[in-house]
């Protein structure tokens, strides 16, 4: 017992320390955050409920899921010039509230056509508020704190989808349509976060731009020219398409191969737990060890470890492997998002944040469009172990880039 007290005691130190001397704007924003991926009821279920409830085809289901996700990709790089020009304040309110809006349309909407189009439109909404969130917390944070920061929202996000996926299930018992309502009601409850606890927090430009937290900054606003020019930033862009492509094989390829192997949908479910469980248990701790360590070293390695862990897969046949597999690229998930986002925000120059953070959201999005037609199609012609091998190399190559990339950026 006088052992446990002293770790208890030290526990609780390091909790204080990893939230601790983190602005007000900042918790108010992760609120919004948590408040958000609670209710973000639909997409987890969308598949089921347009091939299950409303009897359409597992093609068309398809369909419906990469014109969201094409919705997403579209809306990045636009609500990112929209956080430069109008600010990040009015950007996430436009974006949650005609995610509000959207969502609830699609609860009701009953032609094929339209449920499509509708779709794409809840992928715009939704993907809007991305990079006005992480430009504002690039706006609110000291840079030495950053890391953390991206870390603790990243902690929410998965906090939420946890919550929500387990819930949603519950509630889709008792019919969708108040998976659809709930969303729009938690999402609008986001948005009033938003309007009555955090400030604009755009920089005030030397020339007189309205601005209403950060410092006067003599700086030349970034266009999107200037961004797509940027080599290295269009390098972490690139990289991070790679390491998001792997990464949604989790989702794509996984199930399709432990199906194949002949497990339930319910194995699935309890592998792929282990990444939820895991972000959520060892997020903030990994955190607290690496946050003031040389990055590229563990960029390098969480590229690996994500590469190699999918690799892995191969050597798979029970649902206790695949967890196992799971875990070890969920680690190095765990260790390259804050650090990768982080490295974002130290590159984008201040007056060009909402562009930089909307480019950077699109290599994600576009992965979500490329992952699941690359995965099919390998598993189809060649098999799920030359998916894996392939994940393997696509991680070996992004650990090569981290190695390269660093040794370019600038100690910051």
């Amino acid at each position: 017992m006088s052992v446990a007290v002293p770790s208890v005691a030290r526990m609780r130190q390091a909790a204080r320390e990893s939230v601790s001397g983190l602005p007000r704007a900042f918790w108010w924003l992760w609120t919004s955050t948590l408040v958000n991926r609670l209710g973000g009821f639909v997409a987890p279920f969308l598949a089921m409920y347009l091939t299950v409830d409303r009897g359409y085809s597992a093609t068309y289901a398809g369909l419906v899921g990469a014109l969201h996700g094409l919705g997403g990709a579209v809306s990045a790089v636009g609500a990112g010039v929209m956080t430069d020009r109008l600010g990040r304040r009015p950007t996430l309110l436009i974006s949650q509230s005609a995610t509000a809006v959207s969502v609830a349309v699609l609860g009701f909407v009953q032609d094929p056509a339209a449920i499509a189009a509708v779709a794409f439109l809840v992928g715009m909404a939704y993907n809007g508020s991305r990079p006005a969130v992480q430009a504002m917390m690039a706006d609110i944070v000291a840079p030495e704190d950053r890391i953390r920061a991206f870390s603790l929202n990243y902690w929410a996000v998965n906090l939420g989808f946890a919550f929500s996926a387990t819930v949603a299930g519950l509630i889709a018992e008792h019919g969708y349509l108040a998976l659809f309502l709930g969303e729009a009601i938690m999402t609008l409850l986001c948005a009033v976060v938003v309007f009555v606890k955090l400030p604009e927090s755009r920089p005030v430009r030397e020339d007189g731009e309205d601005g209403a937290m950060g410092p006067a900054v003599d700086e030349p606003e970034a266009g999107l020219g200037a961004v797509l020019r940027d080599r290295g930033f269009m390098a972490v862009v690139a990289l991070s398409f790679l390491i998001a492509t792997i990464i949604q094989q989790g989702f794509v390829g996984l199930p399709v191969a432990m199906g194949a192997s002949g497990l339930s949908s319910s194995d699935f479910g309890l592998a792929v737990a282990a990444n939820g469980v895991l972000i959520v248990a060892l997020q903030i701790p990994v955190t607290r060890f690496i946050e003031h360590r040389e990055p590229t070293r563990l960029l390098v390695g969480a590229a690996l470890l994500i590469g190699y862990g999918f690799g892995l897969t191969a050597f798979a046949g029970s649902v206790g492997m695949y967890a196992l597999t799971v875990c070890v690229w969920t680690i190095g998930e765990i260790i390259n998002t804050p650090i990768q986002m982080g490295l974002v925000a130290r590159l984008s120059p201040t007056h060009g944040r909402g562009r930089y953070q909307g480019v950077y959201v699109l290599s994600w999005s576009l992965a979500a469009l490329v992952a699941p037609l690359a995965g099919g199609v390998v598993i189809d012609h060649y098999g799920a172990d030359v998916l894996w091998a392939a994940c393997a190399v696509t991680g070996t190559l992004a650990a090569a880039g981290y190695a390269v990339l660093m040794r370019a950026i600038p100690a910051g």
